[in-house]
């Protein structure tokens, strides 16, 4: 049995100081920051399904997992796809990454009807089965947001070479392209079990209880661009990545601030991209965090800036 990471900013359970071996970091949030660098400074080998540590941290944390001597092994379904078809001796050779999205409940939506949407439906994922939070950051493409400024850090890729394309039937979980124009990808039934289990017992296959793809009835697979408008998110993760710094840290602050405001009906869902925009705009400039209280700096002044446009 793994030992899971505590809740806070430092320290591990019980279990994890007696064997810092393996943790499965999957605290929700920026909460899951402090435990998990904790994790990476002993040593152990994370699988790792929290997106702040290096959405916030980012370079700081790869570099206490490095320090440590440890390994991070990626748990998000479309990192661990990565993951599974990025060849080792072939890194200098990659292009771009492509991380697909569903689409989420309101791919076809219009900017009108989701102006009005609740928590409620915000939540209903077509495909996946997942918590609130992160099904309503799906909903919002936040989710993809962060897994774009995630795949920066952990691929060490410049953000140029990272791709959204919003594929709806959540079976293509992403692609790998390299320079001679090949694309690899990895495919499978939208369960998490099989990214889990893949981290879990790297570098070898377990056997999993989980569909299997028949592709005769499957029959077609769909790709489309992401919309910008309806879906600012991407465009405020390719500008994080851009300005560097500690904007990472700004954009999961101020969006985390917003989500729970949303449910908690406090404002509409497309205010949530509108209160992070503006965040990001007051905070821009920022210097490059040098320790985590500097990424724990930025936070807190990204929360307060969200929580005083939310009053």
């Amino acid at each position: 049995a793994l030992p899971t990471i505590a809740a806070g900013r430092s320290g591990l359970t019980e279990a994890a100081e007696r064997d810092a071996g393996w943790v499965m970091a999957a605290i929700v949030g920026n909460a899951g920051l402090g435990p998990t660098l904790a994790a990476a400074r002993r040593g152990a080998d994370i699988a790792l399904a929290n997106k702040e540590c290096l959405v916030s941290a980012g370079s700081l944390f790869i570099d206490a997992v490095a320090e440590g001597g440890g390994r991070l092994l990626p748990v998000d379904s479309e990192h661990n796809a990565i993951f599974q078809v990025l060849e080792n001796d072939q890194r200098h050779a990659v292009e771009r990454i492509v991380l697909t999205a569903s689409g989420g409940p309101f791919r076809t939506k219009t900017l009108d009807e989701m102006r009005h949407v609740t928590a409620d439906v915000a939540r209903a994922h077509p495909n996946w089965s997942m918590g609130l939070k992160i099904s309503i950051d799906s909903a919002s493409m936040f989710n993809k947001a962060l897994e774009m400024i995630e795949a920066r850090h952990l691929f060490r890729l410049r953000p140029e070479q990272i791709e959204v394309i919003v594929h709806p039937q959540s079976v293509v979980h992403s692609m790998v392209g390299y320079t001679d124009g090949s694309v690899l990808a990895q495919l499978g039934c939208p369960d998490m079990r099989t990214a889990i289990g893949y981290a879990l017992s790297y570098p070898k296959r377990c056997d999993l209880p989980v569909e299997r793809l028949d592709f005769a009835r499957l029959a077609r697979l769909d790709f489309e661009a992401p919309d910008e408008v309806r879906f600012p998110a991407i465009k405020l993760a390719r500008r994080a990545m851009e300005e560097g710094g500690v904007q990472g840290a700004v954009l999961n602050g101020a969006k985390e601030t917003a989500l729970d405001a949303f449910i908690k009906g406090r404002i509409g869902f497309l205010a949530m991209a509108e209160i992070v925009e503006k965040v990001m705009d007051g905070l821009a400039g920022l210097p490059a965090a040098t320790s985590m209280d500097d990424v724990f700096a930025a936070d807190e002044r990204a929360r307060r800036a969200a929580a005083e446009m939310i009053r």
